[in-house]
This record gives C-alpha cells, sequence and structure tokens, in this order.
C-alpha cells in the first residue's frame, strides 16, 4: 500500500475518535468483557474498508474491534485476535509511541498453508486503540523468486553451448592439418551455433510473451491460417524426423481476438513438441474445432508420451520431459512455457491428456469470436 494514504487513514480515524461521530455498533458481549473499549464512526471505518485492503483497529486489550475483509481473508485473524506474536508486538511498541512502527516480514498463515509476506504497520491514533495496515507482498515475493530463478536458469542453459563453442573453436586450432577431424569440429560447432540462437530466439519470444498485457481485443484472426502457418514452419523438421503432420478442420475458417504472431509461434511449438517426441514413421494429427463459444486446437502426438507425475510440470520453463531427446534434437525447454503464456494472454488455456507409451495430445482453448462481430469488421475494413 501506498504509504500516502497511512496519515490520511490515520488522521481520519484519530478525528472520528476525538469528535465522537456516529458510533459504531460493537457487540454487546465484547462491551461487557472490554469496557475500556473505543468506538469509532461508521464513516471511518467504511474509509478504512476502502483505503486499507487489509487494516483493522485495536483496543487496548488488543480485542480487534474494526477489521477489513482483505484483513480476514489473509489468514492473520482468529476470531477478535491477531494470530501472530510479531505483529501483536508491532502493534504493542506503536501503542507506546507516536510513530509510525514497520515491520516486513514472512509468516506463516493457517488459511494459505504457505509463507505470507507482509509490511505491515502499526499507528497509536488514541485512548491505546492502534490501526494496524496490512500490506500483502507474497505476489510480489513471489514473482522476484520467479525471475531470480529464470535469470539462473538462463545463465546455465546458455553456459553450455557457449562453452562448447570455445572447447570446438580451441579444437579446430589443434586440427588444422587434420581434415576429417576438423570437418566433424565444424559440423558440431554449427550444431551447437544453432541451439545457442534457437534458445536466445525462445527467450526473447518468452519476455515478449510475458510482457505482453492482454491481447485477446487486438484483431480477429483466422485460426485455420495461422495452424496451417505452423505447420509449414515445422515442415523441414517433420520432413527431417519422417513424421507426417495431418491437419484436420471442421470448418474453412475459426475466428478469434488476438495477435496472429504469437498464436502462430505458439502452435509452432505444440507441433514442434509432438514433432520430436515422436517416433520416426509415425504420425503428429493436429485438428480445430469449434465448440459453443470456445476454438479448440488439438495437437495429438503417438510418442513416448509423460508419465503423470511430470505432467504438472511441463510447462515450466526449462524443464524437458527426455532430456537426451531434447539435446538431439535442440530443444530449449521454452516451447511448452511459451504455449501456456500465449494461451493466457488471450485468456484461453491449455490442456494435457497423456499416457506414457501412448502419446500426448495438448489442446489450445481460446474465446471464439461471434460471427456477427466478423462480418462487422470485415464491413468496416472495406469502408476504411
Amino acid at each position: 500500500m501506498n504509504d500516502i494514504w497511512l496519515p490520511l487513514i490515520m488522521g481520519f480515524l484519530i478525528g472520528a475518535v476525538i469528535v465522537g461521530g456516529s458510533a459504531l455498533y460493537i457487540r454487546q458481549d465484547v462491551l461487557e468483557r472490554y469496557s475500556q473499549a473505543q468506538t469509532l464512526s461508521d464513516s471511518a471505518a467504511e474509509l478504512l474498508e476502502v483505503l486499507a485492503p487489509a487494516g483493522m483497529v485495536l483496543n487496548p486489550n488488543n480485542i480487534i474491534v474494526r477489521v477489513t475483509g482483505g484483513a480476514l481473508a489473509s489468514g492473520l485473524v482468529d476470531g477478535r485476535r491477531l494470530v501472530h506474536k510479531k505483529l501483536n508486538d508491532l502493534v504493542a511498541k506503536a501503542r507506546n509511541t507516536e510513530e509510525i512502527q514497520s515491520l516486513d516480514v514472512a509468516l506463516t498463515t493457517k488459511l494459505k498453508g504457505s509463507k505470507l509476506f507482509i509490511s505491515a504497520r502499526a499507528k497509536s491514533i488514541g485512548d491505546g486503540n492502534v490501526l494496524l495496515i496490512v500490506d500483502d507482498r507474497t505476489e510480489s515475493h513471489r514473482l522476484d523468486e520467479m525471475r531470480k530463478d529464470f535469470m539462473a536458469n538462463i545463465s546455465h542453459e546458455l553456459k553450455t553451448p557457449i562453452g562448447a563453442v570455445g572447447l570446438l573453436a580451441e579444437a579446430m586450432e589443434n586440427s588444422l592439418d587434420q581434415p576429417v577431424v576438423l570437418a566433424k569440429l565444424v559440423k558440431n560447432i554449427g550444431k551447437e551455433a544453432k541451439r545457442l540462437s534457437a534458445l536466445v530466439k525462445d527467450i526473447i519470444q518468452l519476455s515478449r510473451i510475458q510482457s505482453s498485457s492482454t491481447v485477446a481485443s487486438s484483431e480477429i484472426v483466422d485460426l485455420v491460417d495461422v495452424v496451417r502457418d505452423a505447420i509449414d514452419r515445422n515442415s523441414w523438421r517433420s520432413e527431417k524426423m519422417s513424421v507426417e503432420v495431418e491437419f484436420d478442420a471442421e470448418a474453412s475458417s475459426a475466428f478469434v481476438y488476438g495477435d496472429a504472431e504469437m498464436l502462430t509461434v505458439a502452435v509452432k511449438n505444440l507441433v514442434e513438441n509432438a514433432i520430436i517426441y515422436s517416433n520416426k514413421g509415425k504420425s503428429v494429427a493436429v485438428a480445430v474445432r469449434v465448440a459453443d463459444d470456445v476454438t479448440k486446437i488439438i495437437v495429438k502426438d503417438s510418442g513416448i508420451g509423460i508419465p503423470n507425475d511430470e505432467q504438472a510440470r511441463v510447462f515450466e520453463r526449462f524443464y524437458r520431459v527426455d532430456q537426451s531427446r531434447s539435446r538431439e534434437t535442440g530443444g530449449t525447454g521454452l516451447g511448452l512455457s511459451i504455449v501456456k503464456h500465449a494461451a493466457i494472454s488471450h485468456l484461453g488455456d491449455v490442456q494435457l491428456f497423456s499416457k506414457p507409451g501412448v502419446g500426448s495430445t495438448f489442446t489450445l482453448l481460446l474465446p471464439s469470436v461471434a460471427k456477427k462481430e466478423v462480418k462487422q469488421s470485415k464491413r468496416k475494413a472495406a469502408r476504411g
């Protein structure tokens, strides 16, 4: 929460306590047990709810007399008490001083079942009452950790081909008088260079997709054209690996809102993955289906399949089911992560069904565009 709001809330609440205002109703049993409890005006309490997603006021006995829904949802409150000792200590410290007390800490909550990273601020508002405001920084912390992991993974992944190129170049210098060995080294260095180029390209694509806001309303895209383009981009790979790609669309067109290039890259990665993990002589089936308000792109292979305990991880960055096959084919481990983020950017999803030894089916689901909207768009384009 922006620090500018804390003085504003405190000033309003202090004024409300001094002036009295209209009394905030507190349960009778609480009033009987805690005679020292102070009342706040309804308008002050409403301001707290609006400006402090997770805020509360505690009386001199550390009983919560006003709490926002956000504070309850965070799992920091049990009944009318704060759950964590560190927050109670912060409130006690604020009660004994006129200064704002702050705390940045990781707490364990019963509701979340994991760490909750918070930034808390507490200030005395008179007569033993304390205003406590808590900002949930868990998501920000999670994103920071993801960025750190991503950078660590990138460093590791780049180190391998770069190191290989360096070693091969050194070996070439020592093999100038051995044409056969030199030719082999040149071939290997070309292979590592391609691997490095593919990795950098995928990193750029993933960065672009992750930095994009929702693109679902950008332009009307025909998914049939997208899929045909994606298959065409994989034609050299399918020919090289003797894997036939069969395409079936039940309609000549299927429209969605989105970014055509981003969707093409996503489908290209699905088809590429299916080819890589299929055996020679097998086929990959790609289909476009429209059902209700959802358009589906289905990519099915008859390859090695994915074990159940690994299926939840296949969309993670740099995760590979078969490390040896990925090295052999130049896979970067970013393809399915790109697919996942592209789906999310288009308000869609990607689903996986797989059985080891049988194969895998990936389904990209995207919101369809109504035929009426497509016609209106075409008329508008014709006039323009």
